[in-house]
Parts: structure tokens; C-alpha cells; sequence
């Protein structure tokens, strides 16, 4: 696995658990708003952490930590993700996998074979505006509808989830938005936040009364939605 950085202890990334957060480098978008350009953009290659390293740690948090969070760029483009996975696991690890949702097949493989506990996905906007949201001139979505459907048809715990901006994301939006996650357990609205550390930045919060009314949309269509940093 190309992990090229660690953070040693997060209260906030898997839901009610103690993990570490580990970051792959490479990604199949270039979302203006990400903020980890440096593992997005084309670039010479981050110096990777060591199978050891990675792995010499994993072993002395254990029974400290609860789990393992892999995150990126989009760690399902590593074709070393599962057997990454599997030896995680066998330390006893929760593992949940942030992803865009473009490799369903990885995805399956993952939830047939039950090495992954949680999945946070995102959704970045309505189909007809996802191309333009992501920074490509397009997209098919259909991987990014399978790899929904077979999260809603998982027995594990799942989340969609959206990071809202005011140049990108609209009210005419949330139907649609609605419709490829209906019958969803979990959704949330992240807020966006600037950073130096954006693919480009400069963009702006949903703010306040707006954000609500998002919410008050989605829940037409899947069972919760909330807020996150508001």
C-alpha cells in the first residue's frame, strides 16, 4: 500500500471509536475544494510509510485503538488495498474505508468478504452537475450508482455524504441528489471549510437557513440526515 502519511489518534473519523487515519496518495478526481491537493494532484510521489513502520505501530495500539480508517485521495485505486486490509483485520481492527464510490468491484469484494466495518462514501452533487463538481468534463456514473446500491443493500454501517458549497451545490439539486441515494440509512452535510490546502479554494460555506432547507429535502428521502461541522 502506497500510505503516505498517518495520524496517530482521531475522536472524530470512525463514529464512537478510538482510530488511526491512514492516507493513500492518487486519486481519479480533482474536486477544486478537496483539501488534500497533495495527495490528488499530479505531482512527484510523497515518500510512502513503510509496510514495517505502518504495521510495528498497528501492533503496539493494540487493544488502544478500535480501528483502522483508510482514506486518500481514493484508496480503492491501490491494487494492494486487500490484502492490506486482510492483515489489518487479523490484528483485530475495525476498518472503515473512505471512498468516492468509482471502484465497485473493489467494493464488493470487500463487503462479500466482510474486511470492511464502515464506508463512507461521497456524493458530490446531482448527476447532471457531478462532472463539473469532480473537475472532469465527464463521468459515468454508473459505478458510482452501483457501489451505492450495494451499500444500501449491505448489512454493514454506511454513510453518504456531501461537502456543500455555495458556487456548486443549489436547492434545484437536492431531488436528484435525493433519488440516486433514496433508501439510505445515513446521510450527511459537511461543511466546507477554505484551506491553503485546496485543490484550488477561494469557495464559500451553505450557510445556515439554506443547509436546513437541504436537509429538509434529503429526508424525504433517506432515513437520517444531518449536519456535520455546523
Amino acid at each position: 500500500m502506497n500510505i503516505v502519511s498517518l495520524i496517530k489518534l482521531s475522536l472524530v473519523d470512525y463514529p464512537d471509536k478510538l482510530s488511526c487515519v491512514l492516507f493513500t496518495q492518487g486519486c481519479n478526481f480533482i474536486c477544486p475544494f478537496c483539501h488534500n491537493k497533495d495527495l490528488v494532484l499530479p505531482g512527484p510521489a510523497l515518500p510512502s510509510l513503510s509496510h514495517e513502520e505502518i504495521f510495528d505501530f498497528l501492533k503496539a495500539r493494540t487493544g488502544k485503538l478500535d480501528a483502522v480508517v483508510i482514506t486518500g485521495g481514493e484508496p480503492t485505486l491501490d491494487k494492494d488495498l486487500i490484502p492490506f486490509i486482510k492483515e489489518v483485520k487479523e490484528l483485530g481492527y475495525l476498518v472503515k474505508l473512505d471512498s468516492n464510490g468509482t471502484n465497485p468491484s473493489v467494493l464488493k469484494e470487500l463487503l462479500d468478504n466482510h474486511l470492511v466495518d464502515y464506508v463512507a462514501m461521497d456524493i458530490k452533487n446531482s448527476p447532471e452537475k457531478y462532472a463539473q463538481t469532480i473537475g472532469l468534463s465527464k463521468i459515468d456514473l454508473a459505478p458510482i450508482k452501483k457501489s451505492i446500491s450495494l451499500l444500501i443493500g449491505s448489512d454493514i454501517d454506511y454513510e453518504f455524504r456531501m461537502t456543500t458549497i455555495e458556487e456548486f451545490h443549489s436547492l434545484t439539486d437536492m431531488d436528484a441528489i435525493g433519488e440516486l441515494v433514496k433508501g439510505a440509512k445515513h446521510f450527511y452535510f459537511q461543511k466546507y471549510v477554505d484551506s491553503p490546502n485546496c485543490v484550488i479554494g477561494g469557495y464559500h460555506e451553505v450557510e445556515g437557513k439554506k443547509i436546513r432547507e437541504f436537509a429538509l429535502i434529503l429526508s424525504k428521502y433517506v432515513e437520517d440526515v444531518n449536519l456535520r461541522g455546523y
